[in-house]
């Protein structure tokens, strides 16, 4: 990064930063920490600290999710000529976000971006920059109402052509499974045939990340619900999955290694609307 393109990133930094409560933990920064991102503070620091303390694996489990993103996104613009991507859930922007993957492969790709957190969304628009010849949008909406969602991605996206829905790390925020099932059946819906759905989630498969989980949630944070392997498959029902199918985060088309993959609490797939 050229030292004129880092002083603006700083500063624009510093602008972000203005009249933000430093002194209350905030996920998006603790999963920003997690990742070794520089958008935190000591608070979110501690509070990331004291989750790894009892589950350490969560570490390795948030660079497996940015690592699957990137395949992903990926394979759908390179392999399946995906140009539209609809990523809920944004987060704190990082390395390899969604339209910066997508746009490496296809610079005219469009990425429209959702979530519902004013922090996330302020830092998004600030640095999440398009290529000049795709674009990207940013929406301020709620997953617990995919009919608006979709009302104002259907202005900035085609649905004639095929869209890639991306909900990674997302759904656990739907307590209700069957409340989570009928919200991802409702964002498919308008999609036509050849969309994919790309999803990952944490799983309820290790006591000391179900025990971490918890005492976050009594933190009073937004909770977030752990699933088994079976309920995350579930969310695919009906559309045609990608080999290997839904499996741990780092056997999901893994790069060539010599060192077989050690998998972590969380599921990942990618699937193709019929």
């Amino acid at each position: 990064m050229a030292d004129n393109e880092r002083e603006f990133w700083i500063e624009a930094e510093k602008d972000l930063f203005e009249g933000i409560d430093t002194t209350v933990p905030h996920s998006a920064r603790i999963w920003n920490y997690w990742l070794g991102g520089k958008d935190n503070f000591p608070v979110d620091q501690e509070a990331g600290d004291q989750y790894a303390a009892t589950f350490p694996a969560i570490r390795e489990l948030a660079r497996a999710s940015r690592a699957f993103i990137g395949r992903a996104v990926t394979y759908l613009a390179a392999e399946r000529g995906i140009r539209q991507f609809l990523d809920i859930g944004t987060g704190l922007p990082t390395e390899d976000n969604t339209h910066q993957v997508a746009q490496r492969v296809a610079p005219e790709a469009h990425v429209v971006y959702v979530d519902n957190d004013p922090l996330v969304l302020t830092h998004a628009r600030a640095l999440l920059t398009s290529h000049p010849r795709g674009a990207t949008h940013y929406i301020d909406a709620d997953l617990h109402e995919p009919e608006d969602i979709l009302a104002r991605a259907g202005k900035l996206l085609g649905f004639d052509r095929p869209v890639a829905l991306m909900l990674m790390g997302i759904m656990g925020h739907v307590e209700d499974h069957d409340e989570a099932r009928s919200i991802v059946r409702r964002l498919l819906e308008p999609l036509p045939s050849g969309s994919f759905l790309a999803l990952y989630d944490g799983t309820a498969t290790d006591p000391a990340f179900l025990e971490a989980q918890q005492g976050y949630d009594d933190t009073g944070a937004v909770p977030y619900r752990l699933r088994s392997p079976e309920r995350i498959a579930g969310f695919f029902e009906g559309l045609e999955p990608v080999e290997p199918g839904v499996v741990p985060l780092q056997r999901w088309r893994p790069d060539p290694s010599p060192v077989p993959p050690k998998d972590v609490d969380a599921f990942c797939g990618v699937a193709r609307r019929p």
